[in-house]
């Protein structure tokens, strides 16, 4: 087969076209940093770049999930332990003012008007809000759980109707708790505005029986606002758990962006200088294979 000095041409042509090809496509992956700039580069790297992309959406708005539940645990925490402590406040005064034979009447008033303001203290921090809605409301609309009178206006804590935020694909953790779970529920006996109320009552009555038996009704609440703090608290512990592993998976994810996208600079300049130098050679090739014919050296 007679091989023309054109086909010759042509085919050397090409080859350095696919040299010239390969170099600037080394160029633009160093301008541009990235190994993979359209998928046309190929398929299977950008669809796996997609795909953790799409993982590292998911993971930022858990994230996002975390940082807002833990925000509202926090406040709910430092509510109920401020409470906690004007109704110890509230129990010592009541202990105090049993000793009815020893205090007269002027003292048991002012004792009175104290635990009534502490009340009103009280009755102001469970209406605490944050982002415009009550922390101790649940899922009710009402803009305060609470009434001036001390009338429970919330609604939730069963199932169904809890404040929760997904933390995970398969984890969801409650970031709330309603005033009825936490200071009594008032469709079930008295809640702790009430109590607070009643003793207040008692004390001004200077009736002994009576007080006592208000000073085991703080107990009692006590001891559920206790249980609440705890639920809160280990709640907390878990969203930060929740979070840590977040952290680490928007770490992970960067990591296996960064494989599937990223070139590894070394790596690419030291081809890319290779590959020129196999340029200038088939340069070199081309330009002693293809020697000029006579119209052309005339020229």
């Amino acid at each position: 087969m007679r091989i023309t000095q054109r086909a010759v041409t042509l085919t050397s042509l090409q080859g350095l076209n696919r040299n010239l090809d390969a170099i600037g496509k080394m160029q633009q992956q160093l301008t541009s940093g990235k190994l993979v700039s359209r998928p046309s580069d190929s398929p299977t790297a950008a669809n796996a770049a997609m795909r953790t992309r799409n993982d590292q959406a998911a993971n930022a708005q858990y994230a996002r999930n975390i940082t807002d539940g833990r925000s509202r645990l926090d406040a709910t925490d430092s509510t109920l332990n401020t409470m906690l402590s004007q109704v110890r406040k509230v129990r010592d005064l009541t202990v105090h003012a049993g000793n009815t034979a020893a205090l007269p009447d002027s003292a048991r008033e002012a004792i009175a008007v104290e635990m009534d303001q502490l009340r009103e203290s009280l009755l102001s921090l469970a209406n605490t809000s944050m982002q415009g809605r009550p922390l101790f409301g649940g899922i009710a609309s009402a803009t305060a759980a609470y009434t001036d009178a001390g009338v429970y206006q919330g609604r939730g804590g069963g199932a169904g109707e809890q404040v929760l935020r997904r933390v995970s694909d398969t984890e969801t953790i409650r970031v709330d708790i309603t005033g009825a779970e936490a200071f009594g529920d008032p469709a079930l006996g008295e809640d702790l505005f009430a109590v607070v109320a009643t003793t207040a009552a008692a004390v001004r009555a200077g009736d002994g029986a009576q007080i006592d038996d208000r000073l085991a009704a703080l107990d009692g609440v006590l001891e559920g606002m206790r249980t609440a703090v705890a639920d809160v608290g280990a709640r907390a512990k878990r969203i930060e758990g929740a979070g840590s592993l977040t952290a680490d998976q928007a770490l992970t994810l960067t990591d296996r962006l960064k494989s599937v996208e990223d070139i590894d600079l070394a790596k690419t300049i030291m081809e890319l200088e290779m590959q020129k130098t196999g340029y200038q050679a088939a340069l070199a090739a081309t330009a002693k294979a293809i020697q000029p014919s006579l119209v052309e050296f005339l020229r």
